[in-house]
């Protein structure tokens, strides 16, 4: 694979530059991090591994250690200490830079919405990767940060929170898997509905919001927005029931949003990746990625990604990382979706099914095109 004047063979596959924009990410952190708080950053878990057990045993630790410590100056599969050791020495900021610029990706479209006061925003992405970086603004948080509000008000109040939150966005985020599930009542609520649900959420005193109610009235206001909607779907941390996440579970939800013209993004997917290829073939405005997924199966990013691209629509399919916290987790997606991507494409066409032009064509719509039309960067 050719990247800005390398060429990168694998397994004799030798591709055109793939260039990626990363359409949903999370900020790399800010402050330097010891081995705890690394290591909290490199699992979807909550809770510490056993004593004397690393979570760096693991798929995506060995992918870190051998994709990213030679960013860092270090030889590949080098020992974890030996690789914190020297992140340390570095400090964040350089190591943020190091890592960033190494994933080589054209943009990135950063999910403002968790923790931001500790992660870098868009305008600091940018600067610490030298490329573009723009903002996904997550409904819930809009609606959890919004000043004095009545029950009556809150409905008109939220619109105008959002329409200010997103004047620069480019899209909007749900987590209604984690509030809820996405076994949801797809339609839209009535505006009594609306006013009892942000009563009860007003008396008492206004906790993150897991009202299915007013869940559902957050992501049909996001709809109205106009701007592309990403839905978490599939595996996270254990703050969701996995079983409720299952993009299949938003079928009705997609066939009443389907003549809005706005586009639904299923993140992640994993390992409901099968259904959601389904979805994007069913529906024309369902776009699908494999982020999160690729960097946790490792070595294992050939087999996922191959079977996220057995049914949906290769303009359908858009590239992420899903990294948060770790600017390792940015560069490792890159690396493992080009190194899956050739792999993958490249048997097809050394057996005679894809053409090399197909498998170009591919990778410019997944790796860049397809976020390029969808989200208007242009």
């Amino acid at each position: 694979m050719r990247r800005r004047g390398r060429t990168v063979k694998l397994r004799d596959v030798t591709a055109e530059p793939l260039r990626l924009i990363d359409h949903h990410c999370h900020g790399a952190t800010t402050g330097d991090l010891d081995r705890t708080g690394f290591e909290a950053l490199a699992t979807e878990s909550d809770r510490p591994p056993p004593a004397g057990c690393s979570t760096l045993d693991s798929q995506l630790g060995f992918a870190l250690r051998r994709w990213c410590a030679p960013v860092l100056g270090l030889p590949p599969h080098v020992d974890g200490d030996a690789y914190l050791a020297r992140r340390r020495e570095l400090g964040a900021a350089e190591a943020n830079r190091l890592l960033l610029r190494a994933a080589e990706v054209d943009a990135y479209l950063v999910d403002t919405g968790f923790n931001g006061a500790r992660l870098l925003g868009p305008a600091e992405m940018a600067s610490a990767a030298g490329t573009a970086a723009h903002e996904v603004v997550r409904l819930e948080t809009v609606a959890e940060e919004q000043g004095e509000v009545t029950a009556e008000g809150f409905a008109e109040a939220y619109a105008e929170s959002l329409a200010r939150a997103t004047a620069r966005a480019v899209g909007v985020k749900s987590i209604v898997a984690y509030r809820h599930g996405l076994d949801f009542d797809p339609r839209r609520p009535t505006r009594r509905e609306v006013v009892e649900a942000a009563g009860r959420w007003l008396r008492d005193g206004r906790p993150r919001i897991a009202d299915p109610v007013l869940l559902r009235h957050l992501l049909w206001a996001g709809v109205d927005r106009g701007l592309p909607v990403q839905l978490h779907t599939g595996f996270g941390d254990p703050d969701l029931d996995l079983a409720r996440c299952d993009p299949a579970l938003l079928t009705g939800f997609l066939r009443a949003t389907r003549d809005s013209g706005v586009p639904i993004m299923l993140l992640h997917c994993y390992p409901f990746h099968r259904q959601a290829g389904y979805l994007a073939q069913a529906f024309p405005h369902v776009y699908v990625d494999a982020g999160l997924a690729l960097n946790h199966v490792g070595a294992r990013a050939a087999a996922v990604l191959a079977e996220s691209l057995e049914l949906a629509p290769f303009h359908k399919v858009l590239y992420s990382s899903d990294a948060y916290g770790l600017a390792e987790l940015h560069q490792l997606g890159a690396v493992l979706f080009r190194r899956a991507f050739a792999e993958v494409t490249g048997a097809w066409v050394r057996d005679g099914h894809w053409s090399a032009g197909d498998a170009a064509r591919a990778g410019e719509l997944i790796g860049s095109g397809n976020a390029r039309r969808v989200y208007g960067l242009d």
